[in-house]
């Protein structure tokens, strides 16, 4: 059974990775609609300054969509699972498929749409999101409809979450932005933490576990990479807060 995590000494090195939904915030059936709380967003901002901006969120949402919820100056980020990364410069990086495939993928998505009503497409530009929240019934035909999609896409594969499927550029993932950051000041040389809760951050894991890092499983989704575990995103937000009172 995994346990809380550790919270740190005064002025320690900690170099903080965050997810969003699930994490920071509970799940929506419409992402739109998700909201992050005043005094979140202040704890963040003050972690942000406290960690010497080594501070990042890592999402599947798009960096436009972070900005939106969070503001600034929650600089660092990592968008689409790391397709999209901004650094704490400001500088940016965004891996771009072809127009024509990407063009394949809208309509792909939109006739497994039509097929199958009940599921909510959510467009992130290079990626696609088919969310079943709201038809679970639907999981196994959408799954199947995702994977027929892909074999159709050279340089796409579906990447499966909490009653998501997402079809999005293969070779990308959140361990290797997670990596990206740690070579890269304010990031590198602290010691990594990462919060996730869903498959996707199981890339992360690995990574942090293997700088000798704290991973944090948000839930009881198992099994998990994750070495320590907290029950939802109200106990993650009280542990962020110890977090600032102890750094």
């Amino acid at each position: 059974m995994k346990s809380t995590p550790p919270l740190p000494a005064p002025h320690a090195a900690w170099a903080l990775f965050l997810d969003v939904d699930g994490t920071l915030v509970g799940f929506s059936e419409d992402p739109d609609t998700v909201h992050v709380p005043a005094g979140l967003r202040r704890t963040l901002t003050a972690l942000h300054e406290a960690l010497g901006g080594a501070l990042a969120l890592v999402s599947g949402r798009r960096l436009y969509d972070l900005d939106r919820l969070f503001g600034s100056p929650l600089v660092a980020a990592a968008g689409l699972h790391g397709l999209q990364r901004r650094r704490d410069d400001g500088s940016e990086e965004d891996t771009q498929p072809e127009p024509h495939v990407v063009d394949a993928l809208h309509d792909e998505v939109a006739a497994l749409a039509r097929r199958l009503p009940g599921m909510r497409v959510e467009d992130k530009g290079t990626c696609m999101a088919l969310h079943y929240r709201e038809a679970p019934a639907r999981e196994q035909a959408v799954i199947a409809g995702a994977r027929r999609i892909v074999r159709k896409l050279p340089g796409y594969e579906i990447q499966p979450g909490n009653h998501i499927i997402e079809i999005k550029p293969a070779g990308v993932n959140k361990g290797h932005a997670v990596q990206a950051f740690l070579d890269e000041p304010p990031f590198s040389g602290r010691r990594p933490v990462y919060l996730g809760d869903d498959l996707t951050d199981e890339h992360a894991f690995a990574v942090v576990n293997a700088h000798g890092g704290i991973s944090i499983r948000v839930g009881q989704r198992e099994p998990s990479e994750a070495r320590y575990t907290l029950r939802d995103p109200t106990a993650v937000e009280a542990w962020l807060e110890g977090v600032l009172m102890h750094l």
